[in-house]
């Protein structure tokens, strides 16, 4: 009789627990490892720091604490928390090599519940918070499903201004040389798509950050398939050359190719992956473009564009009619708070809600909440101020990643979204440094990371 009771109280609390799947994506270097890594940290400390003062759960002692536990999906690979802890906690620090692939931790948190049926019928309860990191190039393909291949290619040499115009001078050289009605040779496309490749690599050298298709720079499991051996093709003068071309020649070939490619790896990622998630952080470094200059800043903005094009959900949009999604949260975060000075933090912000809200304004969106905010998931930095002749200056101190100490104030953060001529007249030092150094057994110092908690996760924990 004591055994079957304690089935029938298992299965209760069972139905009293809940499930919730947060992504994560960002676009380079936006810091998603460095976010993964912090996140999970500060919540399997919860129980023994105060370190998370915004998550109300946390603030109101009722969040017990977290452990992690097997991820349920065996096919995707763990995401490498042990590995990216070392780094951090090594002498010197380091940050943690970056994922390219898609990605998962679980971590079960348990908590008092305070409303609902849950207070009264059970003392605790768990939410299973699947954590799955995925790359923001990836996402950076959904338009492609809404695109031809002429449309494609009409799209991609539209784009050959200013610096791309420059890094692809290699590619097109190629294409002069190629006809498109020629019988199709797979050595010589699998030639010309790296040297494609390698100009969306040096795109992305160089600042920019709208390359497409996004899994040519992260293949991941598809590194050397042919389904990543296709490039932009234009046809200027001969219209009817499409048509003519049959799936034998150049031409039809890399349609063929660029078709199976929106059927087998975006449709099926989508399909597969973003129609499971309930929740959505997007991590965006603003400070990297200011620092390389307007075309670097413009091109972050299209792409932010583009991936706003992902979580368009009216009736009418693409996403409804193929993935019936369900996330109904989406945060929008300005990473590396804390490599500017924290009066800034504000123009930061501001920054970023001008980044997106052209594309926020007008996408069709039903019942979904979106919010903005600066935060550091890993504090590289501590401020201060220092002397300058009879005022103080506000300044960071931090270890530079190449091991020098420094202290500056690094510039000024525009308020609002800045013209070509803004860079003539201002300086950014927006530096690289090395996190702070951690111990083993406290949680990492962060900024807003709670913050962060409360919005994508707080209402689940009540």
């Amino acid at each position: 009789m004591k055994k079957i009771r304690q089935e029938v109280n298992d299965l209760f609390h069972r139905g009293m627990d809940s499930h919730l799947r947060l992504a994560v994506t960002g676009l380079s270097r936006a810091g998603k490892t460095a976010f993964i890594t912090s996140l999970s940290n500060q919540l399997l400390y919860s129980s023994i720091e105060d370190n998370l003062p915004l998550l109300s759960a946390s603030r109101d002692k009722r969040l017990i604490g977290a452990k992690r536990v097997p991820q349920t999906n065996m096919m995707v690979p763990r995401f490498s928390y042990d590995e990216a802890m070392e780094s951090l906690q090594g002498i010197p620090p380091q940050w943690p090599e970056p994922t390219k692939d898609v990605s998962e931790i679980r971590l079960a948190l348990r908590y008092k519940p305070n409303k609902g049926a849950k207070r009264l019928l059970t003392d605790s309860s768990t939410l299973y918070l699947d954590i799955i990191d995925y790359p923001g190039e990836w996402l950076l393909d959904l338009p492609l499903l809404e695109m031809n291949f002429e449309q494609w290619c009409d799209t991609q040499f539209a784009s050959l201004k200013g610096i791309r115009a420059d890094l692809a001078k290699p590619w097109l050289d190629e294409l002069k040389a190629m006809d498109p009605l020629a019988e199709a040779n797979e050595k010589e496309i699998e030639r010309v798509s790296l040297i494609y490749t390698d100009y969306l690599h040096r795109c992305k050298e160089q600042g920019l950050h709208w390359v497409q298709p996004g899994r040519f720079v992260l293949p991941g499991e598809l590194k050397g398939a042919p389904v990543l051996q296709f490039f932009p093709f234009s046809l200027p003068g001969n219209a009817d050359k499409p048509q003519k071309a049959d799936k034998h020649s150049l031409y039809g070939m890399l349609r063929a190719r660029y078709q199976e490619y929106q059927t087998k790896v975006v449709k099926r990622f989508y399909k597969e992956y973003f129609s499971t998630f309930d929740r959505q952080i997007v991590l965006i470094d603003c400070l990297q473009p200011l620092n390389a200059g307007y075309e670097s800043f413009h091109d972050m903005r299209s792409a932010l564009e583009q991936i706003m094009k992902s979580f368009r959900y009216g009736r009418s949009s693409l996403l409804k009619r193929l993935f019936s999604p369900r996330i109904d949260k989406i945060l929008f975060a300005s990473t590396k708070a804390d490599h500017v000075t924290p009066e800034q933090h504000t123009s930061l912000l501001s920054l970023l809600q001008q980044m997106v809200h052209p594309s926020w304004q007008h996408a069709a969106f039903e019942n979904i909440e979106m919010e903005c905010m600066t935060i550091a998931s890993i504090r590289a930095t501590t401020t201060g101020f220092v002397s300058n002749g009879d005022e103080s200056v506000p300044a960071l101190r931090g270890t530079t990643t190449d091991g020098t100490p420094l202290t500056l104030y690094p510039g000024e953060v525009p308020q609002k979204l800045p013209k070509e001529s803004f860079w003539q007249d201002n300086q950014f030092e927006f530096n690289s440094f090395r996190p702070m150094e951690s111990s083993s057994d406290a949680a990492l110092n962060h900024i807003r990371i709670d913050k962060a908690l409360q919005y994508l996760i707080g209402d689940k924990l009540k």
